[in-house]
């Protein structure tokens, strides 16, 4: 299975000392190049070390006019665009992506799509976490996370959690 990720996602899971989880359910996570290095630069400890993951795998992308497209017309940031791009390039399985933005426009080029919320959801499928709220209640404090009250209760639906 490939899997592709933009930042946040892995930044996100990395805060919250949960970035194992993308390990449990994909084995393996590629990232563009470009990826690799807004990780790198990141101020935040915890965010370079998630390189040091071998299980996550920094990849080049040649699809650079898809890039600029994005970025230029359709208003992404650079990692968005370029794990779009990757991710098409790769025929990518999922694409681990939460802006909004990045979002509708990876479903439009006919992406699947998983979030951070979808990745709590299949990890407790999986038995991987007991509770899906706790860890969603620490992304939000602990990461600033932005959950809209509909959306968090309907994950707690989906978790069983209500």
């Amino acid at each position: 299975m490939i899997v592709v990720s933009d930042t946040s996602a892995l930044c996100n899971l990395a805060i919250i000392d949960h970035l194992w989880l993308l390990e449990s359910i994909y084995q393996t996570v590629i990232i563009p190049d470009v990826v690799a290095r807004e990780l790198a630069a990141a101020s935040n400890p915890l965010i370079p070390a998630i390189l040091q993951a071998g299980w996550i795998q920094p990849q080049p992308l040649t699809n650079s006019e898809l890039v600029n497209l994005l970025q230029q017309e359709r208003g992404l940031d650079a990692g968005e665009a370029n794990a779009i791009a990757l991710a098409l390039e790769l025929q990518a399985d999922d694409l681990l992506i939460d802006e909004r933005l990045g979002r509708q426009e990876a479903l439009r080029l006919g992406l699947s799509i998983i979030g951070i919320l979808g990745i709590l959801l299949v990890a407790k499928q999986r038995s991987l976490i007991p509770q899906v709220q706790p860890v969603m209640d620490t992304l939000i404090s602990q990461a600033g996370f932005r959950v809209s009250s509909q959306l968090y209760q309907r994950v707690l639906a989906l978790a069983e959690e209500l």
